[in-house]
């Protein structure tokens, strides 16, 4: 017998951060997703997707192996998650968003619609902890997956599934959310675009993303925090922030206003736009924190070198002089080499199971008390 289930179905947790709407699911951040238990010999999942230029990728696990990752055509189908398997034993299935949030894209879209097939669905035990990432294109995971000399910049170099989120939430044990996207930062992008920083949206669902249909999603809805509250908020931004120093400047079309991060004769930081910096993720701190009450607050930094470090512990000493808060923390994650490079000079699968290894025990500590 066929049996079919809405996504709302109690028995099937949802991943990531979304609107209110389940009705369909609609998939907006990387690592977004759904997980579930199942008996049966087969279960099929109808997706929708559409895009104008980037176009939809997801992976599905197995048994905690992935066992097939895809690029999704436009339109709305059917597709299988597995078959001919042992109906009476218990499979554990994971279906993720491999591919982050696509700014640049109106049409983008990853909705998930229905369950079918001839089992039946059980719970999905909790985890131990909840985490929350928030980043740059190392979040994204860009890089993570494709050949070295690879320098297109294309979805399909992005992978939710082997960037340092999944596997240090793996090692904790620890459900996750990810926000995220390539070249942005805490007070510019990589271009010196003001409007491009992550700390602007963070309040709303997915509030980066434009265009009539992502307003009618829930797009710029309010996030419910109160609904999914981390044990701990992961930041690691300032690698953008930094090549804003090295780029021309970036010109307002509307307003013909120039912005610039500025670098001295020498080479070192302008003080004010440094400090500038420092004010934005002093900012940004309080901001979590009104968001998060009980979370650790860590400033995780590094993979791509550590320039901005000194700037990122002189605002978090900051913040936690003007706030008296001491459950923020800053920690260097470990710098991408030679020999762990991935596509497009982003780290590699090897930088990232490196960060994970020891993002996940220092967060152990952290939260040993919880």
């Amino acid at each position: 017998m066929v049996n079919s289930y809405a996504i709302e179905h109690e028995h099937i947790k949802i991943h990531g951060r979304t609107s209110s709407e389940r009705n369909p699911l609609t998939l907006f951040w990387t690592g977004s997703g759904i997980e579930l238990n199942a008996t049966g010999s087969e279960l099929l999942l109808e997706v929708e997707s559409d895009y104008e230029q980037y176009e939809q990728w997801i992976s599905i696990w197995i048994n905690g192996a992935e066992v097939s990752r895809l690029m999704l055509e436009k339109g709305r189908r059917w597709i299988t998650l597995f078959r001919g398997m042992n109906a009476g034993k218990v499979k554990h299935v994971r279906v993720m968003k491999e591919v982050q949030a696509m700014s640049g894209d109106e049409r983008s879209l990853l909705q998930l619609h229905a369950l079918q097939g001839d089992g039946k669905l059980l719970p999905v035990p909790s985890k131990r902890y909840r985490l929350e990432f928030i980043g740059d294109s190392i979040t994204s995971g860009e890089g993570a997956i494709g050949a070295r000399e690879e320098e297109d910049w294309l979805p399909m170099f992005f992978s939710a599934s082997h960037n340092y989120t999944k596997l240090t939430a793996d090692l904790v044990d620890a459900d996750y959310r990810v926000l995220s996207q390539s070249g942005w930062g805490v007070l510019t992008s990589w271009d010196n675009n003001p409007n491009h920083a992550l700390p602007l949206y963070y309040e709303q669902v997915c509030g980066l993303l434009s265009g009539a249909r992502n307003e009618a999603l829930g797009a710029n809805q309010p996030n419910d925090f109160a609904s999914w509250q981390p044990d701990a908020v992961i930041i690691n931004l300032g690698t953008n922030d930094n090549s804003a120093f090295y780029q021309p400047p970036w010109r307002d079309e509307h307003t013909g206003v120039q912005y610039k991060q500025r670098l001295l004769d020498n080479s070192s930081y302008h003080p004010e736009d440094i400090a500038a910096f420092e004010a934005a993720a002093v900012a940004f701190l309080h901001k979590l924190r009104a968001c998060n009450k009980h979370a650790q607050l860590l400033w995780a930094y590094g993979m791509l070198g550590i320039p901005m470090l000194p700037a990122i512990h002189r605002a978090v000493e900051a913040y936690k002089a003007e706030s008296g808060d001491e459950k923020v923390s800053v920690f260097q994650l470990p710098i991408m080499t030679e020999a762990t490079v991935g596509a497009r000079s982003h780290p590699g699968q090897l930088a990232h199971v490196k960060a994970a290894e020891e993002l996940a025990g220092y967060l152990a500590t952290l939260l040993l008390d919880r």
